[in-house]
């Protein structure tokens, strides 16, 4: 038998009694984390005296929400997981030829994507789709572009870096210092940036050349702090934490200008309804052709001798020296591709907030890149794209969150809650799939055919 208390959907008395005592210890936990932060408030009153606020109602039902599902883990669900384990254990699986939908996964989502912004300008008007364009498009499709590039650092060559947010940083202020100062267009500083950024990647190659694992984590997110100090403090130049504002829009291509001043205005030329919703269209697909740039050039990378290069030093530093390649050119080229794209979003970035300022590029978003990257599945492009969806429009989706207050009262503040209930669906997401959403790949180089292998086989899960 896979599991002696789990029979036939049945449970047996030993394993309801483990769930009772896993479901007592956890509400203790849960009392224990949220007695000060939920059941206790602090508050001020009509004399602008600071009370306490006591919630024991909210605390309850909190407590009793962790205790239950603790209850079905235990008793349900991982019985339930162990013997399909089992099962699939014995079964060898018998490889049948695709559906039409996952064989051409990847033409149906571009088509899908090339439709998204018309389909919500028809549904919901210019005005009303310009959230749906910006904060769950442009904003969702930065962060993919953005954890491709780290995939490269991370996913493929297995170098951990703590601080990508830096070269963010260095095309976005590229960007605008560059436009500010000298006027250069778009389309010019958008490669420029990159180029930047691929230098810095370079000098901070140069350093770490000697480092692996969490020596590598802790000084890359040194250099990541230390390049949003410089911009907070050199106000000469970045003007510090102010910012650098009216920022120079991109064009179609030099010939249109999205200037409501400027004479060749696309949105007059072409008679359509006064909105910055056409704006944000545009950068839509503008931020689309360079994700597919990104993924383009990786899978290009990937089957070149660079590419089983990097997967080579992932794998073992040692063993790959001993093959004779070169790692400290395998180590830079890493660097400065992945920091190239990132200065590509950077630029970008600058374009579309016509804004930017240090506090834009925190720690906190380093690592929410590298979380999407890891819950992606480490190498996996489609996999790093439906954990962005996830995080990003997940995040965005949970800003509105008053209907929770059926259930917790009128009292209950949804926006305080919304990183911690995102945080525990994180954690429900990585204890089902701990390899990612796509655990598997398809190798760069095989002998007789191409087989996909699974994170179980490869080391840390690298795939």
């Amino acid at each position: 038998m896979a599991n002696s208390n789990f029979v036939a959907g049945k449970t047996a008395p030993g394993l309801v009694r483990k769930g009772i005592t896993d479901a007592l210890w956890t509400a203790l936990i849960a009392f224990g984390m949220f007695v000060l932060y939920i059941g206790l408030k602090t508050d001020q009153n009509m004399d602008n005296k600071l009370v306490i606020v006591q919630r024991w109602g909210l605390l309850a039902t909190i407590v009793a929400i962790a205790a239950v599902g603790r209850f079905i883990m235990t008793v349900f669900v991982q019985p339930a997981l162990a013997a399909r384990k089992a099962a699939k254990a014995k079964v060898v699986p018998v490889e049948g030829e695709q559906s039409f939908a996952s064989k051409h996964f990847n033409k149906i989502a571009l088509v899908l994507l090339m439709l998204y912004p018309l389909a919500a300008v028809a549904i919901f008007g210019p005005q009303g789709s310009l959230t749906y364009v910006d904060n769950f498009g442009i904003q969702i499709l930065i962060y993919v572009m953005l954890a491709w590039g780290l995939n490269i650092v991370v996913g493929l060559a297995g170098l951990l870096d703590l601080g990508y947010v830096a070269f963010y940083a260095v095309g976005a202020y590229s960007y605008a210092l560059l436009s500010m100062h000298f006027g250069l267009s778009f389309w010019l500083l958008l490669p420029l940036s990159g180029i930047l950024a691929a230098l810095w990647g370079m000098i901070l190659g140069f350093p770490v050349l000697r480092l692996r694992g969490d020596y590598l984590a802790i000084v890359t997110l040194a250099f990541g702090e230390i390049i949003r100090i410089v911009l907070t403090n050199w106000t000469d130049v970045t003007q510090g934490s102010f910012g650098i504002s009216n920022i120079t829009k991109a064009s179609l291509f030099g010939i249109y200008s999205f200037d409501l001043k400027d004479p060749h205005n696309f949105i007059r030329s072409f008679g359509l309804p006064m909105s910055s919703a056409w704006y944000k269209i545009f950068l839509f697909y503008v931020i689309l052709l360079l994700c597919m740039l990104t993924a383009y050039v990786t899978i290009r990378l990937r089957r070149m001798p660079i590419g089983r290069a990097w997967e080579a030093l992932r794998e073992d530093e040692i063993a790959c020296r001993s093959l004779g390649i070169n790692t400290v050119t395998t180590k830079l080229t890493a660097f400065a591709t992945g920091a190239m794209f990132g200065g590509f979003a950077g630029s970008f970035f600058a374009a579309r907030q016509g804004f930017v300022s240090p506090e834009s590029f925190v720690f906190l978003e380093s690592a929410v890149i590298l979380a999407i990257v890891v819950l992606g599945g480490m190498g996996s492009l489609k996999g790093i794209a439906i954990a962005a969806i996830a995080m990003v429009g997940g995040t965005e989706l949970l800003r509105d969150m008053d209907f929770l207050k059926l259930f917790f009262g009128a009292d209950f503040t949804p926006e305080l809650y919304r990183m911690l209930i995102f945080g525990l669906a994180m954690v429900v997401v990585m204890i089902f799939k701990p390899r990612g959403f796509v655990g598997t790949r398809e190798p760069t180089a095989f002998l007789k055919e191409r087989k996909a292998i699974s994170g179980s086989f490869t080391k840390e899960g690298h795939g």
